[in-house]
């Protein structure tokens, strides 16, 4: 799709559905799994969908990551190699996802969408103290960390999730530790993937401009927001809002008729 086919009322979504999305993402992670289908909903093709949805994404991981180098909450010569395993696997999965049919991306991404958003809702809290590391560290960066990336690569929604999932499940990390860290293998993840989609010109730079400028007003709200909500309650917003715009996908497709 054009971008000069992209009217005033499909931008204003795009605007309001990052701005959700930032919001939530915020508070209880999985904001990739509204921003991704509102621009397959919108109309763009899945690949340029994909590739838009990674310059969107990758403005709030990048200064997550800052911030958390900045910080100290994780350490470079702690994540170098992590990252770069990272950024390997998120290379090879976006390379590979160029040559798939985009007709059946047009399926395949809607599919692993839904499966994504039934784990995001149904996965168990991480541990905030973690527990007893089950592989080296070797083993890790070697295998678990490019898989993610891969995954990443190719479709991308719940990685930050997957990261910190990993960190504390297999390498007995805690919670806000292992968040810490997902947090610049995502960035990383999402470069690589980015470079990709931007050499291949697979991104629509005018929806991808407006939505960042949604994901940050509604993540400056979400931070600044005094009250507590129910994390579950947040991931079954996002999760409903992810499968109602899917399903919309579905009949304008013509697949349920």
């Amino acid at each position: 799709m054009e971008i000069t086919q992209l009217s005033t009322e499909l931008l204003s979504f795009l605007f309001v559905t990052a701005f959700v999305a930032g919001f939530l993402d915020t508070l209880a992670g999985g904001g990739g799994l509204i921003s991704l289908p509102a621009l397959i909903l919108s109309g763009i093709p899945p690949l340029s969908a994909l590739g838009t949805n990674k310059l969107q994404g990758s403005m709030g991981t990048a200064t997550a990551t800052y911030v958390m180098l900045s910080n100290k909450r994780v350490r470079w010569s702690e994540v170098k190699q992590l990252m770069l395993s990272a950024f390997v696997g998120s290379l090879l999965g976006t390379i590979a996802v160029q040559f798939m049919n985009p007709e059946i991306l047009n399926f395949v991404v809607p599919t692993v969408l839904v499966v994504i958003s039934i784990y995001f809702l149904l996965a168990p809290q991480p541990k905030i103290d973690g527990g007893r590391s089950r592989i080296s560290s070797a083993v890790y960066q070697k295998t678990v960390v490019p898989l993610i990336g891969w995954y990443d690569g190719m479709f991308g929604p719940g990685t930050g999730s997957f990261f910190a999932f990993s960190g504390v499940s297999l390498r007995g990390q805690g919670l806000i530790e292992a968040t810490a860290v997902a947090k610049t293998l995502n960035f990383s993840t999402n470069f690589a993937s980015l470079a990709i989609f931007l050499i291949a010109g697979k991104v629509a730079w005018l929806a991808g401009m407006v939505m960042i400028l949604g994901q940050f007003a509604g993540a400056w709200l979400g931070s600044h927001c005094l009250f507590k909500i129910d994390h579950k309650i947040l991931r079954l917003i996002v999760v409903a809002m992810c499968l109602l715009m899917l399903l919309r996908y579905t009949f304008s497709m013509g697949w349920l008729s």
